[in-house]
């Protein structure tokens, strides 16, 4: 009897993606449990989680921390703003791994507060108190639920997005964070005195080099968490050096519950509304090719359904954070480093990650002890977190065929895009507003760049005998069929 072909384990073609999610199996092993659907024992899963949290921390109360005072809104308002951006995140999050109906990717999928919104909400509720707020929760509102609608076509976008095309905005991702590595190590804040300092650099330089010799020296489990690890040892050796303000703690309340609508009733303003849905759009674009990217690195790749929940639940949580008084939701890059890193697949543990957010947003003083971490202790350990993205995106286009027709030139010109906010920040400076909120993301120019140059050499005017040939080629050598 002639040998019945099946997939590896780490190729998932859709139809087998889709079979997981409800079956729990691995592709290729009926029955079997597949890495991202599996559970832990409790203190692996709680520390694991918390890794992740430490990893996205800092940018999950960073935006809150600019915009607060941009509007006009007290230190205290402000504290409260990233507590409730806390608590929306761990819901978010939460709907994103665990899901419901046909909401949720069901995958290791952080999400947080995206920073693509922070521009425009300082533009739209600048020096205007608890009004401008009230109007930012309004258009974010309004934003979610576009989201949510065009989340079903949206993600048919996915057939526009073969290995020369995520390998490049993987690879952009990873490349677009490493500057945030850059600037936590030198001390997260460019005003300050010590901003650059040697102290503030050779922490980052110090714990950098703590967390890779923990992966190199470590085993199991141990190693897994060696990013926790290396965060706590930085910040021990960061409280000698000063760098360490222990003054949060002091301030916090013990026991403090985001009230709705906080700020007064959500108000809706045209203007403010076509910008966010502007934002929405960005985030969906930068969400859709993070799904890609975990996907790919956890062995299910992400086919329009897993798009299609994963963009619901960005847009649903969204839709609920002003309820909160948080922020407009989208994925958080960092986090897939940290499981290309620690290689730990599970969605449960990132869902424990987001009960310890709802906690944290619940128990003010359990946040501060997170935020004792100082920043260039968590930019020495961003820099493997983010670089590891970049790796990954690396390890894509070289299945990309690059040395077929023009894709090394679409990568060239896309990552040669995708580059310009990081190398030239002013670059767009001429340009309207409503502009910079895509051109300054380097992620989503260059992913439209790629999208385009790809259906430009690889698609338009070619012949359908061509389409064909191609189409019965493994675009992924992880999907070569091989007999048992």
């Amino acid at each position: 009897m002639a040998a019945t072909p099946r997939f590896r384990k780490n190729a998932v073609d859709a139809n087998a993606a889709e079979g997981s999610a409800a079956r729990g199996g691995a592709a290729g092993e009926p029955g079997a449990t597949h890495p991202v659907d599996e559970t832990l024992p409790p203190l692996k899963m709680f520390t694991s989680g918390l890794q992740h949290v430490a990893a996205m921390y800092a940018g999950v109360v960073a935006p809150p921390m600019i915009v607060g005072p941009a509007v006009g809104l007290s230190a205290k308002e402000t504290a409260f703003l990233m507590g409730a951006s806390l608590f929306t995140a761990g819901i978010a999050t939460l709907l994103q791994t665990l899901g419901f109906w046909r909401i949720g990717a069901r995958l290791p999928f952080v999400n947080g507060v995206s920073f693509a919104g922070v521009t425009p909400m300082i533009a739209i509720g600048k020096d205007r108190g608890h009004e401008g707020i009230a109007v930012i929760f309004g258009a974010i509102i309004v934003a979610g639920l576009l989201g949510f609608l065009l989340a079903p076509y949206f993600c048919k976008l996915v057939r526009f997005f073969p290995p020369v095309v995520t390998g490049t905005v993987i690879t952009l991702i990873g490349v677009s964070l490493l500057p945030v590595a850059f600037n936590w190590s030198q001390g997260g804040n460019a005003t300050a005195d010590d901003y650059g300092s040697t102290t503030n650099i050779t922490m980052a330089a110090v714990t950098l080099v703590v967390v890779l010799a923990l992966r190199k020296l470590l085993r199991g489990f141990l190693q897994q968490i060696a990013i926790l690890l290396g965060l706590v040892i930085g910040t021990l050796i960061a409280i000698p050096a000063g760098i360490t303000d222990f003054g949060a703690l002091g301030d916090a309340d013990v026991v403090g519950f985001p009230t709705p609508f906080h700020f007064g009733a959500p108000q809706f303003e045209i203007a403010a509304i076509i910008s966010m849905c502007i934002v929405m759009l960005v985030c969906m674009t930068e969400s859709t090719a993070d799904m890609l990217a975990l996907g790919k690195i956890v062995g299910r790749p992400a086919d329009e359904r897993t798009i299609e929940g994963g963009l619901r639940a960005d847009a649903l949580g969204s839709a609920v954070s002003p309820l909160f008084n948080g922020f407009m939701c989208s994925a958080f890059a960092q986090n897939i480093g940290l499981v290309a890193m620690t290689k730990v697949r599970s969605r449960f543990v990132v869902a424990a990650g987001g009960v310890i957010l709802v906690l944290l947003g619940l128990v003010p003083v359990a946040a501060s002890v997170i935020a004792l971490v100082p920043l260039p202790v968590l930019g020495g350990a961003g820099i493997v977190l983010f670089g590891s993205v970049a790796a990954s995106g690396i390890q894509t286009l070289a299945t990309a065929a690059l040395e077929k027709g023009e894709n090394a030139l679409i990568v060239a010109a896309a990552v040669g895009v995708g580059l310009i906010p990081i190398a030239a920040p002013d670059f767009y400076h001429a340009f309207p507003e409503d502009l910079l909120v895509v051109l300054d993301s380097g992620i989503s120019t260059g992913c439209v760049v790629a999208i385009v140059l790809n259906l430009a050499f690889n698609h338009w005017g070619r012949t359908p005998e061509a389409e064909a040939a191609d189409s019965e080629q493994p675009k992924d050598p992880m999907a070569v069929p091989v007999a048992h």
